[in-house]
């Protein structure tokens, strides 16, 4: 398991926790006209099919990982603690703990870099349209061009629609060998470089955020909806109309997603086609199969430029 798996065996975890965790933001008076807004039985049903599908997503070596790096990190505090009442038995024991949990790490996964110790999630997001998105864009410009640089930026930075993921990790590549270096200087009673070495190692800790933009993953949910109508041949009127919808609304998710710059626009161009052409087929009750073969294709491509 590399550490790009890992992370994104946590990404399954957290993303559909995300979208409950919300805070609708955007500083422009009139920017968002509710009445224009996506549906929200279609959004309420699309993440309520996110969040089964995503917590179905389970990795044990992932869990098991995360534990022994949370222990590792734990014993190196205690470890700090017990040095700073010059109790250095117990330091050292601590130590000896720590580093026997990041050996099993690098014995099991060697080719994992981080070792992740925590996940935090942080969630924007943009109740409104496209369209009012675009009118704000087009006032920051305004703004930046008057000069008017800091209302610019409080503008935009209210302009997101993401969670974002932040890992704490240990750098396997050097902590597990610093550790090491500490428990000498104990023995030689030098308590105060041991001190600062295990503080110093501690100040090692990498963060890594990632993005996970909201518009694609509920673009992705209700394009996984609207396949299962498009093959109902007996398809109802009502039916239709949730399949317009659901396409509709995917459409605008993902309109949102490629105005706030989540991948480039290129990456939005063959999903649109694909929509449009979907609309084309499943016009007046029309039913079949395979109409959203190019879609997963596309959406992968997005996926993978969004990560990226």
């Amino acid at each position: 398991m590399t550490t790009k798996t890992l992370l994104r065996a946590i990404w399954a975890g957290v993303a559909a926790f995300a979208l409950f965790v919300t805070s609708p933001v955007l500083a422009q008076e009139n920017a968002m006209d509710p009445a224009k807004e996506v549906s929200e039985d279609a959004v309420e049903a699309v993440e309520s099919a996110v969040i089964s599908e995503e917590h179905a997503q389970t990795d044990e070596s992932r869990d098991r990982i995360i534990q022994e790096a949370v222990s590792a990190l734990q014993e190196t505090r205690k470890a700090l603690t017990a040095l700073d009442e010059e109790r250095t038995e117990d330091a050292l024991a601590s130590l000896a703990l720590a580093t026997g949990q990041l050996e099993l790490i690098v014995a099991r996964e060697p080719e994992l870099a981080l070792a992740p110790t925590s996940v935090a999630v942080t969630t924007h997001d943009i109740y409104g349209t496209p369209e009012a998105i675009e009118a704000a864009i087009e006032e920051a410009e305004d703004l930046l061009r008057d000069g008017m640089v800091q209302a610019a930026r409080r503008l935009l930075d209210g302009i997101a629609s993401e969670t974002i993921v932040s890992v704490t990790n240990i750098p396997l590549a050097t902590y597990p060998d610093a550790i090491k270096t500490i428990a000498p200087l104990i023995d030689d009673g030098k308590l105060e470089e041991a001190r600062y070495g295990l503080q110093s190692v501690l100040n090692t800790l990498v963060q890594t955020d990632h993005v996970i933009p909201l518009p694609v993953v509920r673009a992705q949910a209700m394009l996984t909806q609207a396949e299962s109508l498009t093959e109902k041949e007996d398809r109802s009127a009502e039916e239709s109309e949730e399949l317009a919808q659901l396409l509709s609304d995917a459409r605008s998710q993902l309109e949102m997603a490629d105005l706030l710059g989540y991948g480039a626009s290129d990456n939005y161009a063959d999903l649109y086609a694909h929509i449009e052409e979907i609309e084309m087929k499943t016009r007046e009750g029309k039913a079949g199969t395979g109409y959203f073969s190019g879609v997963r294709e596309s959406v992968a491509r997005l996926w993978t430029a969004i990560r990226s």
